[in-house]
């Protein structure tokens, strides 16, 4: 089941020397699916370090997923992979040779996400929903982008960009099926702690709707 809270690795914030460790403490904390996005590393850099990713997340019973490195995934038969607007006209080919989960990314787009759906992927995400420290070329969305996501899609959504603990109350309001967190989870003092909050406010959320 796909729900929960989402996090992501960042080049800057969790580097590769300390990133196991990082991910332990989000996933102590709580988190449930535990993404590697990486743009610097070669395939060959971080072949190893997504077995250990994907072993550790297993072992936690969290889901791990892999940022757009299509024929990595696909050849490491990664439990997940998760996708951007360059691969909307390969989504058919990913479908057919990837067998874990798909996520993609819709940012605004409903009709697009209707789309995937359709193609078979297993979740699409939205955003940014608020300016993002990470990603700060990326446009913000109305935040009715997901409540209407939600009446016309029937898997689940992920909200993500610019989410942390002054916000989340107004994304929550719009039932997401995941929180994506990025900034507010690895710039923490304690990253266990964060993930807690997170995890602890989405459960009582979710429970109330």
């Amino acid at each position: 089941m796909l729900n929960g809270l989402y996090v992501i690795t960042d080049d800057i914030l969790t580097p590769k020397e300390s990133v196991l460790a990082s991910i332990k403490n989000a996933l102590d904390g709580g988190a449930k699916i535990v993404q590697l996005r990486d743009k610097i590393s070669t395939d060959e850099q971080i072949e190893s370090l997504i077995l250990d990713m994907q072993n550790i997340c297993r072992s936690y019973k969290a889901k791990f997923i892999l940022n757009d490195r299509v024929k990595l995934a696909i050849k490491l038969q990664c439990d997940g992979l998760h996708v951007g607007k360059s691969d909307y006209e390969n989504i058919e080919f990913i479908r057919k040779n990837f067998k874990g989960i798909l996520g993609v990314s819709c940012y605004d787009n409903i009709a697009q996400a209707k789309k995937m759906q359709q193609q078979g992927v297993d979740y699409v995400a939205f955003g940014s929903m608020f300016n993002s420290p990470t990603k700060p070329k990326s446009k913000t969305i109305p935040l009715k982008t997901l409540s209407q996501a939600k009446k016309e899609l029937s898997i689940p959504i992920c909200a993500i960009g610019g989410i942390n603990n002054k916000n989340i109350d107004t994304v929550m309001l719009q039932n997401p099926d995941m929180i994506g967190v990025i900034s507010d989870i690895w710039k923490s003092n304690n990253i266990k702690e964060q993930s807690n909050f997170y995890s602890n406010y989405f459960k009582r959320t979710s429970n109330e709707m």
